[in-house]
């Protein structure tokens, strides 16, 4: 009798893996590593939030997939006031464990499979893929998604700020492609984890009305804590949007049980709450960002893109594993562009996530 194929049969290998031998190189540096890599904060989380979680650590019961009446509040309000959403409820808003939770399951939690399509940017996040292939169902890339064929396509990615480049899409550009999804019945999920960091351009929300036209149909966005707030620990994200697609995710969500904690929640409502740290770490990114993308252009870099979110996207027109290797020599490490898609074969994507110290060390070691 043949064994039933695992899940991992379906998946590529965990590209992160691949570094590890340059992660080595770069961590035996005499000044050690300075990872750029992966883009994991290292800012303290805020002080109230903090506070927020342990007041609520006394937490016995079990929470609910829908998040407390506070917390569908918090949402809503945000949403609001920093998208333009307008005549939201708390049918519109879902929280979830983690973004990351959320784009590798919800083409199953969507019902998709073989014969179903999933469309996703040509750069872009390899989960996208990823949750295509968990489901069974196909999947392709795109430069711009009105050229594909419509026929199957269920699932449509948008990701602005782009994860790795930091493109940003125009208003325009994003009411031109929600207007082509909707005639086609395909529904769009815009990843927008990074919309609070636009550095030369100011990202929009396919919420905003002058997007979407004043309808939610057919549109759903994710939106993360992790770097606006340093909550990446906490797994503090969700979803706002179509009703009717929020409320068949909440009732499969509540099947499988995928609670945000209790004090989490929490955290999550005083974090909204409160826009004083998010300036603070953008302050703190946006110098992070001036010199490394100095010292980068000095040592003969080039940066595309790069107008918003946590990274740079450079290349010296070579392959990234030859540029991987070039600054793991210098004790600096940071992802190949390939990790994203062979169209980023000749990029390196630098995270401005390590700290003051390390980040000037890098500066002194490209100089």
């Amino acid at each position: 009798m043949s064994a039933v194929p695992a899940p991992v049969d379906r998946l590529p290998t965990f590209p992160w893996d691949k570094l590890e031998p340059y992660k080595k190189t770069a961590a035996a540096h005499p000044d050690g590593l300075v990872d750029l890599s992966v883009g994991t904060p290292v800012d303290p989380v805020p002080e109230l939030v903090q506070k927020a979680l342990t007041d609520a650590a006394d937490s016995p019961g079990y929470p609910t997939v829908w998040g407390t009446p506070e917390l569908r509040d918090a949402l809503v309000s945000w949403c609001g006031r920093r998208l333009g959403a307008r005549g939201l409820a708390h049918t519109n808003v879902l929280p979830v464990v983690g973004s990351k939770e959320l784009v590798a399951w919800l083409p199953t939690q969507l019902g998709l499979g073989p014969g179903d399509t999933v469309a996703y940017p040509r750069l872009a996040y390899p989960t996208y893929e990823v949750g295509a292939r968990l489901a069974r169902a196909g999947h392709v890339a795109y430069d711009d998604p009105t050229d594909l064929d419509p026929a199957g396509l269920k699932l449509l990615w948008l990701n602005s700020p782009s994860n790795p480049t930091g493109r940003v899409l125009a208003k325009d550009e994003l009411t031109r492609i929600v207007a082509w999804a909707r005639d086609h019945g395909i529904l769009v999920f815009s990843d927008e984890c990074y919309l609070e960091l636009g550095w030369e351009a100011d990202p929009v929300s396919v919420l905003h009305p002058d997007v979407n036209g004043g309808s939610y149909e057919g549109l759903v966005t994710v939106h993360s804590l992790s770097k606006r707030s340093n909550l990446a620990g906490y797994r503090a994200a969700f979803l706002a949007g179509d009703a009717a697609v929020l409320g068949d995710l909440l009732q499969i969500r509540k099947h499988g049980g995928m609670m945000t904690s209790a004090p989490t929640q929490a955290a999550v409502v005083a974090a909204l709450g409160d826009e004083d740290h998010v300036h603070e770490q953008r302050a703190r990114y946006a110098a992070r960002r001036g010199l490394l993308r100095e010292a980068l252009t000095a040592h003969g870099f080039r940066i595309e893109h790069s107008e918003a979110s946590l990274y740079l996207w450079a290349t010296r027109d070579e392959s990234c594993w030859e540029t991987v290797a070039h600054l793991a020599e210098l004790g600096i490490l940071v992802a190949p562009g390939d990790f994203y898609g062979e169209a980023g074969e000749r990029f390196v994507r630098v995270a401005l996530t390590a700290t003051d110290e390390r980040v000037k060390a890098a500066v002194a070691r490209l100089s």
